[in-house]
Formats: structure tokens, C-alpha cells, sequence
């Protein structure tokens, strides 16, 4: 950060600057805080810091680690985690909700008439549902180095103003070429969506609070599915001079117009320069952070952390639960309308069906995180197991919707239903891949690839329903089995992995002076160091 440099006695420890002056793309809307001399430096604690030489942001709100234990009353650390709640969750769970109805716009579209109003033939429908994730893939490491070197409120804000824009003007589209442009666009404007909120619930909540917080605003998923369905009900009822698919963009797209600037003004950027907070409730939002052992933010982009990531086999297990965990959905989000239809029922009542549909995502979704943040309360490691029972109920509702006969309407409609719990289950491997990563760099890095994996998922899921085994589309059924079987083996590699390296720097630390008590976790708290670069760094499971 340049705000600490490193002691000429200690090549692995910084004093504080006396000055406390802040990188210039930092200082609007910072208070500077602890700008005392020099004297802070008698404190007989120093920090510790990357291989790179310096810290995190939040190191700014300190004179040293001894400050980090500050007495703070457990109500008051209470009071400002529900104020960081309204700051932070509203927002991140409307515009979640606004990217789900997004994603099913097109579906909607879809019975509203585009294939023939565009005389769409062919792939050319799977290729505007997969074209839009080209556009995110595309854009997807850009936004995220952006997002390290950008305040991370506005940028996010811009965004979704940007993206409410192009999916506005997808209602002027004549013909497969206009359209599949401007969703490629949409998808790139989209793609800092999950990364930021991943890094803003990284940046504001512990890693046990992360998982809940996480939920909260996907489970804004689910009601994006059901206030699309009744979006679509109520659009599909206007009866004006343009078709309904029109009004669908258009209407969407302004709500979504509107929420990029309510974003962009009010949503702050991180901990240390919230404008919400008085200094006190900064220094207890970051001090109740340090067990993360991940920090709040750095704006250096640091090389080291790209290798440390791309040579981490988490990278690699992440970016295949991206890929299976997303050619489910790919196929859901874009067919489900029509697997729906092919039930029978009308074109406004398909809308409708969809609103059971995303009140069970909702409650899967908040059942798995509460569920797992029970266990964690009482010490268990559980995130994989849980990930693991919210998969069950999508395996037998994919083998409903390939073995039950046609005429069995009702029981393929359950099945259908018991495809929605996926989405616990990639709460919980987002929340894992915030909980176990480190270093900003190489979180942002992290984040990239995952949803490379998620951009690769959904691009390839529309291909697997082919238009000519509608409505039943049993080789895009078989996709949702194999992908989840597939998903299981590597959840269950990966707890391996942490489970044992944990043991293994409780080995190695055991055998240190002071033993595993005598850990000194304040100095490496926002030390920006990766996972793997801090000793004193646990991986959740």
C-alpha cells in the first residue's frame, strides 16, 4: 500500500509511516485516522507482511497489532454487525435478484414468441443463451483486476447501470445477429457480479458469518425466479402495440438502470472508508476480522499471488465445481419455461409454475447456510457435507425427468422442483472459495477462474437440449446427472485436501516454540499474505 515500509532489522516486519498519508486513489471518502508520530512505533509488536512489503488496507485503522484488542463489548459488536447488514445486504440481495430475472428474461422470451418474431432456427436460441457468458468470459479477468484497483461500490454500481442498458436495448433487436451482440455485452457488463459480491461479504463478515451472508443475498435468487414468473404474468397481460418479449426487456432493464445508480451512490466500498461508520465502529468491523487471516483489501496487484494461485490445486478444483455445478444451470435457466410448457400447461401459466420454483430455492438455500452455520457454532467442519445433501434432491429429480413416463404430469413437475436445491449447494462452494483463499491478489485471481468455470458451465449447458428432443430433452437431462455425479467426486477430493493440510501445519506448528497456543495470529492478520504464504491460516470444510 506504501503505507508501511519495512523495518531495516526485519525483513519480514513494517512500522508504521508516521505521516498515515494514504494512496491517492484511496483518500476520497477515507478519514485518516492515527496520524500520531513516530512514537507509535515503541509498541513492541510489529506487523507482519506479504512477500511483496505491505499490508492491508485496514492495517490503516492501527498503530500496531497491539491495538487489534481493543475491549469491545459484545453488544456493541452486535449493533455494528446489523448496521453493516443494512449497509451492505439490501442492496447485494436486490441486484442478485435483478441478475436472476435477467438470466431468465430470454426463457420468458422465449413463450412470449421471439423464436418466431426473430425467425430463430435451429441452435440459434442455445446461442443467444450461451452467447451471453462468452460476453462474461471474455470480460471476466478484466473486471476482477479492476475491481482490485477501482472502488468496489461504484464499479459495481456502473455495472449493473451498464448492464440494465444493453438488456433495455435487446428490445430493438430485428434479427439472431442484433441480439446475440448485444447479450454478449450484457454478459460482460454482468460478469464483476458474483466476484464483487464475493469479495464484499469477504470484506465485511468473518468466515464463519460468510456462508449466512452469502445465502441471504443468492437466496434473492429464488425471489428473482418468482417475481420473474409474476413479471412475466403481469407483462404477458399488457396487450400494447409491441409483443410481449419487448416489454419484458424494456420494463427489466429500466428497474435494473435505476438499482446501478441506487448502487453506485450508497453502497460503500469497504470497512475503512465506509462513510456509515464512525471511527470506533471501523476499527471494531476490521478488528472482528482478524481471525480470517485474509484482511480486508489491497489495491497492489502482486505477481507472487498469481503464481501462488495457479500453482494451488484449489484453483483447479474450484474452476470444475464452476463447470458442473453451472451446465445444470445453464440448461435450467434457459429451458425450464419450456420443459414447463411441454407439461401442458399454458403459456401464462408456465410463467406462474415458475414461482414454486424459486420459493424452494429460497428455502433450500436458507436451510443449507443456517443448517451449516449450526454445526460450525459447535466446532464441526461441515461445509462439504452439506454441499454434498443439497445435491441429493437434483440427482433424483433429474432421473424423475428422465425415467418418469410423459404422462405423468405431476410427477415431472416434482422432479422438475427438486432440480432447485443446486443453488445451496453453490452458495456453499462460493462461500468455501471466499473462506479458503488469501492474499487480494490471488482471491481476485481465484474468483477469475471459478467463474471461468461458471462462464464454461453455462455455455455449454444450452447445447445438451436439443430442439429436436423437445419437450422431454433427455440428452440435456442426462447433462444435470453427469455433471452432479461428476461434482460429488471433487467436493469429496477437496475436503481431503484441506482436511489434510490443516493436520499438517498442526503438525509442523505443534513443534514451534509456544506450540499451537502460541500462534501470534494479530501480526499476520492483515498481513496480506495468500493461505498458503501464512502459517497460521485454517481452511474451512
Amino acid at each position: 500500500m506504501g503505507l508501511f515500509k519495512r523495518s531495516a532489522g526485519h525483513a519480514d516486519d513494517i512500522t508504521p509511516n508516521a505521516s498515515r498519508t494514504l494512496e491517492a486513489g484511496y483518500e476520497k471518502g477515507r478519514d485518516v485516522t492515527h496520524a500520531e508520530t513516530a512514537s507509535a512505533t515503541e509498541h513492541h509488536s510489529k506487523w507482519k507482511v506479504s512477500k511483496a512489503g505491505d499490508g492491508d488496507v485496514a492495517m490503516a485503522l492501527f498503530n500496531s497489532p497491539d491495538e487489534i484488542h481493543e475491549p469491545i463489548d459484545p453488544a456493541e459488536e452486535a449493533r455494528v454487525v446489523r448496521k453493516i447488514d443494512f449497509m451492505i445486504l439490501p442492496y447485494l440481495a436486490v441486484c442478485y435478484a435483478f441478475f436472476y430475472i435477467d438470466k431468465t428474461t430470454l426463457s420468458y422470451a422465449a413463450i412470449f414468441g421471439i423464436r418466431d418474431d426473430l425467425k430463430l432456427v435451429g441452435t440459434q436460441y442455445s446461442w443467444l443463451s450461451s452467447i451471453f457468458y462468452f460476453g462474461f468470459l471474455a470480460w471476466a479477468l478484466p473486471t476482477n483486476l479492476l475491481m482490485q484497483r477501482l472502488p468496489i461500490g461504484r464499479y459495481l454500481g456502473f455495472n449493473i447501470f451498464l448492464w440494465g442498458v444493453f438488456l433495455m436495448i435487446q428490445a430493438a433487436a430485428k434479427n439472431f445477429a442484433g441480439l446475440a451482440a448485444l447479450r454478449a455485452f450484457a454478459g460482460a457488463a454482468e460478469a464483476c457480479s458474483d466476484p464483487s459480491f464475493m469479495l464484499i461479504t469477504s470484506m465485511w463478515y468473518t468466515r464463519r458469518q460468510q456462508p449466512i451472508r452469502m445465502g441471504l443475498w443468492y437466496t434473492a435468487n429464488g425471489f428473482g425466479i418468482a417475481l420473474g414468473g409474476l413479471l412475466g404474468f403481469g407483462i404477458g397481460h399488457i396487450g400494447g402495440a409491441l409483443p410481449s418479449w419487448k416489454y419484458e426487456f424494456l420494463i427489466i432493464g429500466a428497474l435494473c438502470c435505476v438499482w446501478g445508480v441506487v448502487m453506485f451512490i450508497f453502497l460503500p466500498d469497504s470497512p475503512v472508508t465506509a462513510k456509515g461508520l464512525t471511527q470506533r465502529e471501523k476499527r471494531i468491523a476490521v478488528e472482528r476480522l482478524r481471525d480470517n487471516q485474509t484482511g480486508v483489501e489491497n489495491k497492489h496487484f502482486k505477481w507472487y499471488q498469481v503464481v501462488d494461485a495457479v500453482t494451488d490445486i484449489k484453483l483447479y478444483l474450484f474452476f470444475f465445481l464452476g463447470v458442473v455445478g453451472n451446465v445444470p444451470n445453464g440448461g435450467i435457466s434457459n429451458f425450464g419455461t419450456l420443459i414447463i410448457k411441454g407439461f401442458g400447461f399454458s403459456t401464462l401459466v408456465t410463467t406462474l409454475m415458475q414461482v414454486p420454483y424459486g420459493c424452494i430455492i429460497a428455502i433450500s438455500i436458507l436451510t443449507c447456510v443456517f443448517l451449516n452455520d449450526y454445526f460450525g457454532r459447535h466446532g464441526r467442519q461441515t461445509r462439504c457435507w452439506f454441499i454434498l445433501i443439497f445435491l441429493c434432491p437434483n440427482i433424483a429429480g433429474s432421473f424423475g425427468l428422465r425415467f418418469l413416463a410423459a404422462d405423468n404430469k405431476a410427477g415431472r413437475l416434482v422432479s422438475y422442483y427438486l432440480t432447485g436445491p443446486y443453488n445451496a449447494a453453490f452458495v456453499m462452494i462460493l462461500a468455501m472459495t471466499t473462506a479458503n483463499t488469501a492474499g487480494h491478489t490471488k482471491k481476485v485471481v481465484t474468483n477469475a477462474v471459478l467463474f471461468l468455470g461458471y462462464c464454461t458451465g453455462n455455455i455449454a449447458g444450452p447445447f445438451f437440449y436439443k430442439t429436436s428432443q423437445a419437450p422431454e430433452y433427455p440428452l440435456g437431462i442426462w447433462s444435470m446427472i453427469v455433471s452432479h455425479l461428476i461434482e460429488v467426486v471433487i467436493i469429496l477430493i477437496l475436503r481431503f485436501h484441506l482436511a489434510r493440510e490443516n493436520k499438517r501445519r498442526d503438525r509442523i506448528q505443534s513443534q514451534q516454540e509456544g506450540g499451537l497456543e502460541g500462534r501470534d495470529l494479530d501480526a499476520t492478520a492483515f498481513s496480506d499474505m495468500t493461505d498458503r504464504e501464512n502459517l497460521n491460516f485454517r481452511y474451512l470444510y
